[in-house]
């Protein structure tokens, strides 16, 4: 297969290693196939319906590595599903009738593209692969490589996802800055919700991350009040985990009674069934967006355990913080940088042989770093609340581990 054009985009949310990837990939072309033109799609799915592009020029060549520095995404995302149509109609990217799916196709041929590189989750690399199907039924080769994108670390059947480790230690330090509000009320209760929807990965990794930062301070002053007890994390509630409100309530109780504040780290898709039972008994509207997920800032999980446990625990202050968009658009780490690296040059690899494809380590063919298959590819794989260090967490924070019962 000849490619003589190459196409990039980013879609879904934002995570720490969009930038840097669309400058690995970049660097890459670059360094082994200088004559293969690069475009860019503004806004991920929305500019290849609109036909947004950018063709990446020598000074964008030249400046790619600047890219490894930043957060956020420089060609742009945006949440679009080729197949919902009504919301597309609505949204004014394609007309009445009209095919979202064959309009994204005609655009990658009209365009002339041979190898499409999408940096998303599994909505954004399966929908690549439809694309890429849609072609090939049509008499058109396209080679789509997915590099895999998502805070939450949850895509079937990959080990590590681009971001996660970074978006992790964003929050950690987020949580560093948050939790000194413990001090500024008594029997403060403060609560750290952290984005997670359908997987706690993220703020069971974040936790732990935090938990260890607290236990590697070489001294604390307790005489004065700088304790060690005070600064911790008292609670983890997961979408994995049972939470007994009651029995949580009376733990956390004696915890406040004792020192004065609790510090809780929530996934904010823990308790969402709840939420939603309790807000469709009461008449009120659960609004979804175009891929049919409950928007999690409209029921606001934090808000809810906030308000449950604050009376139950007799706290007199209820602080509810996010750290996700702190998180979710920070520069790449070290470690998140390597891993990017490392599925960099085997999508440009991959592309160059015509083999299609999600760049990861496939935990089904022991670890092995591949071009996993489009069909293999799913979304929402749950954290194993099972794991040795997380039960050492729990257990360090005197909390029962006690697996849901839908995990």
């Amino acid at each position: 297969m000849t490619v003589k054009r190459v196409a990039l985009l980013t879609a879904g949310g934002f995570a720490p290693c969009l930038s840097s990837a669309v400058g690995g990939l970049i660097e890459r072309y670059t360094a082994i196939a200088p004559e293969i033109e690069i475009i860019a799609y503004q806004y991920g799915y929305h500019g290849l319906l609109t036909g947004n592009s950018v063709v990446v020029d020598d000074a964008a060549r030249a400046n790619a590595g600047l890219l490894h520095s930043f957060g956020g995404s420089p060609i742009g995302n945006s949440r679009v599903k080729l197949t919902n149509a009504k919301n597309l109609v609505e949204r004014g990217l394609v007309a009445e009738g009209e095919d979202p799916l064959e309009k994204a196709a005609e655009r990658l041929r009209t365009d002339g593209v041979d190898v499409l590189h999408t940096i998303g989750g599994d909505d954004t690399n399966t929908t690549a692969a439809d694309l890429a199907h849609y072609l090939e039924e049509h008499g058109y080769g396209l080679t789509v490589v997915g590099l895999p994108k998502t805070i939450d670390n949850d895509i079937v059947p990959i080990r590590q996802s681009l971001g996660a480790n970074t978006a992790a230690e964003q929050a950690s330090r987020f949580a560093q800055n948050i939790i000194g509000e413990h001090r500024s009320n008594p029997r403060m209760l403060i609560v750290h919700e952290v984005m997670g929807r359908a997987c706690g990965w993220l703020t069971a990794e974040a936790a732990r991350r935090y938990h260890g930062w607290v236990q590697a301070q070489p001294a604390w002053n307790p005489s004065i009040g700088l304790s060690k007890e005070r600064w911790d994390v008292h609670a983890v509630f997961l979408p994995e985990l049972a939470v007994d409100l009651a029995g949580e309530a009376t733990r956390l109780k004696a915890v406040m009674d004792e020192i004065g504040n609790v510090n809780i780290f929530l996934s904010e898709g823990a308790g969402v069934p709840e939420i939603i039972a309790e807000m469709e008994a009461n008449g009120e509207e659960v609004q979804r967006d175009p891929f049919g997920h409950v928007k999690l800032d409209t029921i606001n999980p934090g808000n809810w355990f906030a308000k449950q446990f604050a009376g139950l625990i007799g706290a007199e202050k209820v602080m509810v913080q996010k750290s996700g968009y702190f998180s979710r658009s920070a520069a790449a780490n070290e470690e998140d940088l390597q891993l990017i690296a490392r599925m960099v040059d085997l999508a440009v690899d991959s592309a160059l042989r015509g083999v299609s494809g999600v760049i990861g380590n496939d935990e089904e063919a022991g670890d092995e770093l591949r071009a996993i298959e489009f069909p293999r590819i799913a979304g929402h794989k749950a954290f194993d609340v099972n794991q040795p260090w997380f039960g050492e967490l729990l257990a360090d924070l005197g909390q029962p581990l006690v697996p849901a019962a839908a995990h």
